[in-house]
């Protein structure tokens, strides 16, 4: 009988045990736990493994409340309460920043105020004409029709079966008047179910729209933006008026420049603290989006461009005493790096999704910045994910 004592979890919310004197990573296991073994798998440095059953369980294990956590993998922490989830994250950035990038205090840590139905989005995959997702370590397909992370109306829109497709990808979305926004990406034929007695916003197929139109409006806060079916846009709002409370309370200027921009969500909510607002994109769509957001909320000092960060700012002279950065998990390239160190903006605001790229490019700018403020925010309960928003002041 195979069998480890978890000790604690790792960055992927995993525990952590020693098995034939190497590390062992097995999920939805809690410190202190002792468990048997199964589908135990060797690699050079570390074994995986799954639990068969419990010898002893911690006091803090909760019952999930998902159907499909055991196998869905994506609400890896759902075995556990609400509390320990937000200690476990907070724990985890301060470990991250202090190993990574040396950086020891100033980290506070903002709750949400809903564990369930929070987010405004979904990719599904479909697979054989069933809607699910693949699990990320075992990447089989599990055929999901109703997940508890997700906004109810979404659910209710996936289990009407009003989709008729083989194989591909569907993006869901929902807005506060409870419209759905569909993306169908598939080779195969596509076809709708009785959609004049749905609250549906527009379907796309393709990147082509045919039916409604390929956008509609959401709020975050009192802000109210254009978002398009392929843009990016915050996928948890209540977090989201979280992040622009911090900005507002943090960043005043002249000039503000905001990078990867999107639909120009962060840039705008700060329109009353900067004489001029920046935003650079690479997705024309979403650019298009912030200007006519721009409109939308009275913001007559913002001026969007879609393009290459770099070879846009060749072509505005002006001085940035602010930069906001909210990059995909990957962080910042180099060359946006070192354009960002040569402008020498007084504040730096850095909005990232992954502590560890996060870390990375901090060791960068400590050089050149000191670190004020870092908040994490619980954007995401129940899986491991947490956003952060740094900011940094010139030294």
């Amino acid at each position: 009988m195979e069998q480890v004592t978890i000790n604690k979890l790792d960055n992927k919310g995993r525990g952590i045990g020693y098995y034939h004197n190497k590390i062992i990573f097995v999920k939805n296991t809690l410190p202190g736990e002792e468990v048997v073994l199964k589908n135990t798998h060797e690699y050079k440095k570390y074994f995986t493994a799954e639990v068969e059953r419990f010898i002893k369980t911690s006091d803090l294990r909760n019952t999930p409340k998902c159907p499909y956590y055991d196998v869905c993998g994506g609400c890896n922490l759902m075995h556990v309460g609400i509390d320990y989830q937000e200690e476990y994250k907070y724990e985890k950035v301060k470990d991250i920043l202090k190993k990574y990038a040396h950086i020891t205090d100033n980290v506070k840590f903002v709750k949400n105020n809903k564990e369930l139905f929070y987010r405004n989005k979904i990719t599904l995959h479909v697979h054989n004409g069933e809607v699910g997702y693949y699990n990320d370590e075992t990447h089989q397909f599990v055929n999901v029709n109703n997940c508890l992370i997700v906004n109810n109306e979404i659910n209710e829109f996936i289990k009407k079966n009003l989709i008729n497709v083989n194989n591909g990808e569907i993006v869901i979305r929902v807005n506060y008047e409870g419209k759905i926004l569909v993306s169908v990406n598939s080779e195969d034929d596509v076809s709708f179910n009785d959609l004049d007695n749905c609250n549906i916003a527009g379907v796309v197929i393709n990147d082509k729209c045919v039916y409604g139109e390929p956008y509609f409006y959401d709020y975050i806060g009192d802000f109210k933006f254009k978002v398009s079916y392929n843009s990016f846009f915050q996928v948890n709002n209540y977090m989201a008026s979280n992040i622009f409370m911090i900005l507002k309370s943090n960043l005043k200027g002249k000039n503000l420049l905001d990078l990867y921009c999107g639909v120009g969500t962060l840039g705008l909510s700060l329109k009353n603290n900067f004489e001029n607002i920046y935003g650079v994109e690479k997705i024309e769509n979403a650019i298009l989006d912030a200007k006519e957001n721009a409109l939308i909320n009275d913001c007559h000092n913002a001026h969007f461009f879609a393009g290459d960060t770099y070879e846009v700012l060749k072509k505005i002279d002006v001085y940035f005493d602010t930069i906001i950065v909210d990059p995909p998990r990957s962080g910042l390239n180099e060359e946006t790096r070192n354009l960002i160190i040569k402008l020498k903006p007084e504040n730096i605001c850095y909005v990232s999704c992954d502590p560890f790229t996060l870390a990375r490019d901090l060791t960068y700018f400590n050089e050149f910045y000191n670190v004020e403020k870092i908040n994490a925010l619980d954007m995401f309960p129940n899986t491991y994910h947490v956003e952060c928003v740094c900011l940094l002041k010139l030294k």
